[in-house]
């Protein structure tokens, strides 16, 4: 009997992968909430394809229990999953209407269902003048761009997506992600998996780290960058930054702009801002909290977890 809460789209719970001695995934738990954009994200070898095909029930777990969509997987629960691997897969000699409307039947669309949505969306892919072209003949953006619209072309509640923004241009990247925007305003989950990490802080809600099979991070994307805060701030203005009470170091910003004040023991952002308010030889035009990026927090975890021997964090 399902277990699973009806607010939860994903739950994985202690879910174990072992191939021969090599354990792929080990004791891994997290969930995915309907209707959030969720991230997954981890380095390359770390179990992310193996998690994701264990949820997708193309791998059995050794041990631990996945829920989806309310309860264990089916059939009829896979009709309402896109999922867009990692190594793309279409026929190539095929003509791209044709791919399409093949895909969607798979999914329990009808025939002419299948195509009159595949035209609809190659035009809003700027892809209408292609629907004949054989695959083959397309660029690889263009592939990426029909990739996608198989993911989405029987309208899923969930769907997986394994570096989605590959191969495409600042263009057709921004037409994805607003795609992705409007179908999550709409209701549908999504889980992303990058190596980009600019785009899961721009794009999701919350994470979860893999390395070496283990979760090493998990929450909200902005509480986990908060976790990782270094007791510093960022000013850009004017002022001797070295004479301020409370100031123990002064080093330019890592981006350039403006100046990264770090703090004393016991002293708060809080403390400096006051100080600089109260002495009319600061004039300051920005004052932030020093975040790191989460590129800087995934050097740190999984840089730290290979280095302990894959030692498993288990963040919240």
């Amino acid at each position: 009997m399902s277990t699973a809460s009806s607010d939860l789209a994903i739950a994985v719970q202690g879910v174990t992968k072992r191939y021969g001695d090599f354990t792929a995934v080990n004791d891994l738990s997290f969930e995915v909430r309907c209707g959030e954009l969720f991230a997954m994200l981890g380095p390359n070898g770390a179990g992310k394809t193996t998690t994701i095909r264990m949820i997708l029930d193309i791998l059995k777990p050794d041990t631990g229990s996945i829920e989806i969509l309310g309860g264990s997987i089916s059939e009829k629960t896979k009709d309402r999953i896109g999922y867009l691997p990692e190594e793309r897969g279409l026929y190539r000699n095929v003509p791209v209407i044709q791919v399409l409307t093949y895909l969607g039947q798979l999914k329990g669309m009808t025939r002419s269902d299948a195509t009159n949505r595949a035209v609809s969306l190659l035009d809003q892919f700027d892809l209408g003048e292609n629907q004949k072209h054989k695959v083959s003949e397309l660029s690889k953006g263009m592939q990426q761009k029909v990739q996608i619209i198989g993911t989405i072309l029987h309208k899923p509640d969930l769907i997986i997506i394994d570096e989605p923004f590959s191969g495409l241009d600042p263009v057709n990247t921004q037409l994805i992600k607003d795609m992705l925007y409007q179908m999550n305003s709409e209701g549908v989950t999504i889980i992303m998996s990058t190596h980009v990490m600019q785009q899961i802080e721009e794009m999701a809600g919350r994470l979860v780290m893999i390395d070496r099979g283990m979760r090493v991070l998990y929450g909200g994307v902005e509480e986990v960058r908060q976790r990782y805060a270094k007791n510093a701030v960022i000013v850009e203005g004017n002022g001797d930054w070295h004479a301020l009470e409370g100031v123990r170091m002064v080093e330019p910003n890592e981006n350039g702009r403006g100046m990264m004040l770090h703090l004393a023991d016991g002293v708060t952002p809080d403390d400096i801002m006051a100080r600089m308010a109260a002495n009319t030889a600061y004039h300051v035009r920005r004052f932030e909290l020093a975040v790191p990026s989460l590129t800087e927090i995934f050097i740190q975890v999984a840089g730290g977890s290979r280095a302990n021997g894959g030692a498993n964090h288990q963040g919240r």
